[in-house]
Protein backbone atom coordinates (compact mmCIF):
# COMPACT_ATOMS: atom_id res chain seq x y z
CA UNK A 1 0.00 0.00 0.00
CA UNK A 2 3.21 2.38 0.59
CA UNK A 3 3.99 2.16 -2.88
CA UNK A 4 0.32 2.45 -4.53
CA UNK A 5 0.03 5.57 -2.11
CA UNK A 6 3.63 7.20 -3.23
CA UNK A 7 2.29 6.57 -6.70
CA UNK A 8 -0.78 8.57 -5.96
CA UNK A 9 1.32 11.60 -4.46
CA UNK A 10 3.44 11.40 -7.65
CA UNK A 11 6.37 9.90 -6.07
CA UNK A 12 8.41 7.12 -7.47
CA UNK A 13 7.79 3.81 -5.51
CA UNK A 14 11.10 2.90 -3.09
CA UNK A 15 14.05 1.04 -5.31
CA UNK A 16 15.22 -2.17 -3.30
CA UNK A 17 18.50 -3.34 -4.21
CA UNK A 18 18.56 -7.15 -4.83
CA UNK A 19 20.82 -9.02 -2.44
CA UNK A 20 23.41 -11.59 -2.64
CA UNK A 21 23.81 -14.54 -0.50
CA UNK A 22 27.63 -15.15 0.79
CA UNK A 23 28.85 -17.45 -1.95
CA UNK A 24 32.37 -18.00 0.59
CA UNK A 25 31.06 -21.84 1.19
CA UNK A 26 30.46 -22.49 -1.83
CA UNK A 27 34.02 -21.26 -3.13
CA UNK A 28 35.29 -23.26 -0.28
CA UNK A 29 33.83 -26.92 -1.12
CA UNK A 30 34.82 -26.28 -4.63
CA UNK A 31 38.57 -25.60 -3.43
CA UNK A 32 38.19 -28.56 -1.18
CA UNK A 33 36.98 -31.27 -3.69
CA UNK A 34 39.55 -30.50 -6.50
CA UNK A 35 42.59 -30.03 -3.69
CA UNK A 36 41.57 -33.26 -2.33
CA UNK A 37 41.07 -34.89 -5.85
CA UNK A 38 44.33 -33.61 -7.01
CA UNK A 39 46.43 -34.09 -3.72
CA UNK A 40 45.31 -37.55 -3.90
CA UNK A 41 47.75 -38.12 -6.97
CA UNK A 42 49.99 -36.03 -5.58
CA UNK A 43 50.54 -38.23 -2.48
CA UNK A 44 50.52 -41.31 -4.79
CA UNK A 45 47.26 -42.67 -2.72
CA UNK A 46 45.82 -42.59 -6.37
CA UNK A 47 46.97 -43.68 -9.86
CA UNK A 48 48.25 -40.56 -11.88
CA UNK A 49 46.00 -41.80 -14.61
CA UNK A 50 43.04 -39.47 -13.19
CA UNK A 51 44.84 -36.69 -14.09
CA UNK A 52 42.14 -35.66 -16.95
CA UNK A 53 38.97 -35.93 -14.85
CA UNK A 54 40.84 -33.93 -11.96
CA UNK A 55 41.53 -31.45 -14.67
CA UNK A 56 37.89 -31.09 -15.96
CA UNK A 57 36.43 -31.09 -11.94
CA UNK A 58 39.41 -28.49 -11.62
CA UNK A 59 38.80 -26.17 -14.91
CA UNK A 60 35.43 -26.36 -14.17
CA UNK A 61 34.51 -26.57 -10.70
CA UNK A 62 37.83 -25.18 -8.45
CA UNK A 63 38.23 -22.58 -11.57
CA UNK A 64 34.95 -21.23 -12.51
CA UNK A 65 32.92 -21.90 -9.62
CA UNK A 66 35.79 -20.47 -7.40
CA UNK A 67 35.71 -17.32 -9.74
CA UNK A 68 32.12 -16.81 -9.58
CA UNK A 69 32.03 -16.80 -5.97
CA UNK A 70 34.67 -14.65 -5.59
CA UNK A 71 33.33 -11.91 -7.95
CA UNK A 72 29.88 -12.09 -5.73
CA UNK A 73 32.21 -11.70 -2.36
CA UNK A 74 33.63 -8.56 -4.24
CA UNK A 75 30.05 -7.23 -5.06
CA UNK A 76 29.19 -8.08 -1.06
CA UNK A 77 31.86 -5.84 -0.54
CA UNK A 78 34.30 -8.80 1.08
CA UNK A 79 37.25 -7.48 -0.52
CA UNK A 80 39.40 -10.59 1.36
CA UNK A 81 37.47 -13.23 0.25
CA UNK A 82 36.85 -11.89 -3.27
CA UNK A 83 40.29 -11.87 -3.98
CA UNK A 84 41.19 -15.15 -2.35
CA UNK A 85 38.31 -17.08 -4.21
CA UNK A 86 39.10 -15.19 -7.36
CA UNK A 87 42.55 -15.69 -7.42
CA UNK A 88 42.87 -19.57 -6.93
CA UNK A 89 39.90 -19.76 -9.09
CA UNK A 90 42.09 -18.30 -11.59
CA UNK A 91 44.80 -20.49 -10.70
CA UNK A 92 42.74 -23.95 -10.91
CA UNK A 93 41.98 -22.34 -14.22
CA UNK A 94 45.00 -21.90 -15.48
CA UNK A 95 46.35 -25.15 -13.72
CA UNK A 96 43.64 -26.86 -15.80
CA UNK A 97 45.11 -25.27 -18.97
CA UNK A 98 48.71 -25.55 -18.94
CA UNK A 99 48.35 -29.22 -17.94
CA UNK A 100 46.17 -29.65 -20.71
CA UNK A 101 47.07 -28.00 -23.38
CA UNK A 102 50.79 -26.01 -22.81
CA UNK A 103 53.11 -27.96 -21.15
CA UNK A 104 53.40 -30.14 -24.01
CA UNK A 105 55.07 -27.04 -25.94
CA UNK A 106 57.51 -26.81 -22.98
CA UNK A 107 60.62 -28.68 -24.02
CA UNK A 108 60.79 -31.89 -21.60
CA UNK A 109 63.66 -31.31 -19.19
CA UNK A 110 62.32 -27.86 -18.25
CA UNK A 111 58.45 -28.84 -17.55
CA UNK A 112 58.99 -29.64 -14.00
CA UNK A 113 60.71 -25.67 -14.22
CA UNK A 114 57.75 -24.10 -15.40
CA UNK A 115 55.25 -26.59 -13.20
CA UNK A 116 57.61 -25.31 -10.15
CA UNK A 117 57.50 -21.15 -11.61
CA UNK A 118 53.36 -21.30 -11.79
CA UNK A 119 53.23 -23.06 -8.37
CA UNK A 120 56.38 -20.90 -6.59
CA UNK A 121 53.84 -17.46 -8.00
CA UNK A 122 50.86 -18.88 -6.68
CA UNK A 123 52.52 -19.74 -3.22
CA UNK A 124 53.87 -16.19 -3.05
CA UNK A 125 50.26 -14.86 -3.90
CA UNK A 126 49.26 -17.35 -0.95
CA UNK A 127 51.92 -16.03 1.30
CA UNK A 128 50.21 -12.70 0.50
CA UNK A 129 46.95 -13.59 1.38
CA UNK A 130 48.23 -15.58 4.57
CA UNK A 131 49.49 -11.95 5.75
CA UNK A 132 46.43 -10.44 4.96
CA UNK A 133 44.32 -12.51 7.28
CA UNK A 134 45.38 -11.90 10.69
CA UNK A 135 42.20 -10.18 11.61
CA UNK A 136 40.54 -13.73 10.45
CA UNK A 137 40.04 -16.75 12.50
CA UNK A 138 42.63 -19.22 13.88
CA UNK A 139 41.66 -21.67 11.35
CA UNK A 140 41.49 -19.36 7.97
CA UNK A 141 45.22 -18.12 8.71
CA UNK A 142 46.30 -22.00 9.93
CA UNK A 143 44.41 -23.17 6.24
CA UNK A 144 46.40 -20.62 4.56
CA UNK A 145 50.09 -21.66 6.28
CA UNK A 146 49.33 -25.26 5.71
CA UNK A 147 48.06 -24.22 1.62
CA UNK A 148 51.37 -22.24 1.38
CA UNK A 149 53.92 -24.74 2.79
CA UNK A 150 52.08 -27.25 0.44
CA UNK A 151 52.53 -25.16 -2.50
CA UNK A 152 56.31 -24.75 -1.42
CA UNK A 153 56.90 -27.86 -1.40
CA UNK A 154 55.12 -29.35 -4.67
CA UNK A 155 56.66 -26.18 -6.31
CA UNK A 156 60.55 -27.57 -5.39
CA UNK A 157 59.20 -31.48 -5.79
CA UNK A 158 58.49 -30.33 -9.08
CA UNK A 159 61.17 -27.63 -10.22
CA UNK A 160 63.99 -30.44 -9.03
CA UNK A 161 62.30 -33.54 -9.82
CA UNK A 162 62.13 -34.89 -6.23
CA UNK A 163 59.34 -36.63 -6.11
CA UNK A 164 59.52 -37.10 -2.07
CA UNK A 165 59.00 -33.25 -1.68
CA UNK A 166 55.74 -34.08 -3.79
CA UNK A 167 53.99 -37.17 -2.49
CA UNK A 168 54.69 -34.98 1.19
CA UNK A 169 52.79 -31.66 -0.56
CA UNK A 170 50.19 -34.40 -1.81
CA UNK A 171 49.38 -35.13 2.37
CA UNK A 172 49.09 -31.20 3.48
CA UNK A 173 47.02 -30.47 0.29
CA UNK A 174 44.87 -33.16 1.67
CA UNK A 175 44.81 -31.15 5.10
CA UNK A 176 44.33 -28.12 2.86
CA UNK A 177 40.78 -29.82 1.62
CA UNK A 178 40.24 -30.77 5.40
CA UNK A 179 40.29 -27.39 6.54
CA UNK A 180 38.36 -25.92 3.65
CA UNK A 181 35.58 -27.94 3.78
CA UNK A 182 35.63 -27.50 7.80
CA UNK A 183 35.59 -23.48 6.64
CA UNK A 184 32.73 -23.88 4.46
CA UNK A 185 30.71 -26.19 6.95
CA UNK A 186 31.81 -23.98 9.62
CA UNK A 187 30.61 -20.59 7.61
CA UNK A 188 27.24 -22.22 6.47
CA UNK A 189 26.37 -22.76 9.88
CA UNK A 190 26.92 -19.23 11.24
CA UNK A 191 24.46 -17.69 8.33
CA UNK A 192 22.02 -20.72 8.72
Amino acid sequence: QLNGAAQINGASPPQTTPTWGNAGPLALLAFAVVTFMLSMVNANAISGGVVPVVLSVGLFFGGGTQLIAGLIQLRNGDTFQGVLFSSFGAFWIALAAILEWFLKAVPVNQQGHALGLLLYAFGMLAFVMLAASFRTSRVVVGALCVLVTTFFLLAAGNYGAHTPLIHIGGYTGLLVAGLAAYLALAERCEFS
